[in-house]
């Protein structure tokens, strides 16, 4: 019989530890062999499926562009989201950093508060890049606090051009309440255009201004598509017509329109491309893509069930392409668990630098990973969801899951689904993974009594679900119900 392990602080820090400064050396190692420093553009969509691109099985969208970032690079299979919605997650990825250490990263407390967001003094990915000696800029979405405490240009960018909200009209640039909310740096302003076109010709201009100064630099490219309001290129009178409407336009939207926006975001990627072909610099500059979270109403997350703002796999699991000609292979496609704070580690790494020491990433650099010398090796993450009291924790390729009071163990590689509920079968390992959970999150702040994801009107997730969520359970204790310890 198998004794069940339990997972002390100071194994998880020993374990943690040595997996760490193995891939810490192999890092170094190959630091020293690369010059000069790689650029780096950072593609990120909003609400992506995971299955939403043509190179993860997508049969309706045509992204020729985005599959050709996979087709020169490599394709991660099993890419994790730090959270299953938008600004929690970024706040992981700016970081590297589980994002329950910081207010900000609690269920997007942010949304109508201008006393939450990411601290200026955090170090993040573009502030230690810009001390590394990068020039630094954002495009697209921030939606980690507003002014006059929070921006990108408190955070270590050195240039903005988006909008700071965490939804923008495509054609408009007003944001939920109509107000206008886009930005160049901290001045408002006013554009003619379509959200996703601007944000590709800035990037294009970017990637040309940073290779004629023969600075490296790292842009960030953070699209709103194919996040709602449901409007395609073309579709200025869904734009009007939401003027004195919701943007959140629960009646609005089809297949045909979602897989425009898709396409429109991917021919953009192609121009950014372009640019990099034209100036010479494509061989060392890392081009990733991804996801903020999972895919949302029309979204394409086959294999998986579940949907954004859910810890089901299909909210959290994501596309995450990366190429790099000088050292990946073309066609690459790794099994290695990732998520989304893996990348701040990763790319300072890649840089010839480090996270500060004072603020050690929970996430890991998978620079060895990116040059085949090292194989997949397990990895341990966790994550929790006030809707509908969601945990989950994924160890290997078990996965215990609790929605309400509704606990399961799957094999998430054996059953993608989620349907097989194992936790009678295999006791020890749910009882494992439980302690697991409960150790890591005595680390992380404890969750908010209400946040704007759970009390915001018209969740979808309680429909999906099948259950009603609300702001005032008086309960907030995390203890999960196991055999050894049922629930009263």
């Amino acid at each position: 019989m198998n004794k069940r392990r339990t997972m002390t602080r100071r194994a998880a820090l020993r374990d943690t530890a040595a997996g760490a400064a193995a891939l810490a050396f192999a890092s170094r190692v190959t630091a020293q062999e690369r010059s000069p420093q790689p650029n780096i553009v950072f593609f990120l969509a909003d609400d992506l499926g995971y299955a939403d691109l043509a190179c993860y099985g997508g049969r309706d969208i045509a992204t020729p562009n985005i599959d050709r970032i996979a087709a020169e690079g490599m394709k991660f299979v099993q890419a994790y989201a730090n959270s299953p919605v938008c600004s929690a997650s970024r706040t992981a990825l700016i970081t590297g950093r589980y994002q329950y250490r910081l207010p900000v990263g609690l269920e997007e407390p942010i949304a109508g508060s201008s006393n939450v967001g990411l601290p200026p003094d955090h170090p993040t990915l573009p502030s230690v890049l810009r001390t590394a000696g990068y020039g630094t800029t954002l495009l697209g979405k921030w939606h980690l606090g507003s002014l006059p405490k929070y921006g990108p240009l408190a955070s270590g960018y050195d240039r903005f051009f988006g909008f700071r909200g965490g939804s923008l009209d495509y054609y408009t640039h007003t944001g939920g309440a109509h107000e206008p909310d886009l930005w160049d740096g901290d001045t408002p302003i006013e554009k003619v255009g379509y959200l996703t076109e601007l944000i590709g010709d800035r990037a294009v201009e970017a990637v040309h201004a940073y290779a004629k100064a023969e600075r490296p630099f790292f842009l960030d490219v953070h699209f709103n598509a194919p996040h709602w309001p449901w409007e395609a290129p073309g579709d200025q009178a869904e734009a009007e017509r939401l003027r004195t409407a919701p943007l959140v336009h629960y009646d609005g939207g089809t297949l045909d329109t979602y897989r425009r926006m898709i396409e429109g975001m991917d021919l953009q990627v192609g121009r950014v491309l372009k640019a990099l072909d034209q100036r010479g610099v494509a061989n060392n500059t890392i081009v990733v893509f991804t996801s903020d979270n999972g895919g949302e109403r029309f979204a394409d997350t086959w294999p998986f069930t579940g949907r954004k703002e859910e810890l089901l796999e299909g909210g959290l699991r994501i596309p995450a392409l990366v190429r790099w000609p000088a050292r990946i292979r073309p066609g690459e496609v790794s099994e290695q668990v990732t998520v989304s704070m893996d990348w701040a580690p990763t790319l300072l790494a890649a840089a010839g630098t480090a996270p500060r020491a004072d603020y050690p990433s929970d996430g890991v650099d998978l620079t060895p990973i990116l040059g085949g010398m090292v194989k997949p090796y397990p990895r341990i993450l966790c994550w929790r969801y006030k809707g509908n009291h969601q945990r989950a924790v994924r160890d290997g390729d078990w996965k215990v899951l609790k929605i309400l009071d509704n606990t399961f163990l799957f094999d998430v590689v054996a059953d993608p689904m989620e349907r097989a509920n194992l936790k009678g079968r295999r006791p020890e390992i749910y009882s494992r993974l439980i302690d697991e959970w409960d150790e890591w999150n005595k680390g992380m702040l404890p969750e908010v009594r209400e946040s704007f994801t759970q009390s915001n009107a018209g969740n979808e997730w309680a429909d999906h679900i099948g259950a009603t969520a609300t702001t005032s359970e008086p309960d907030l204790d995390p203890t999960w119900p196991s055999p050894r310890q049922p629930k009263k």
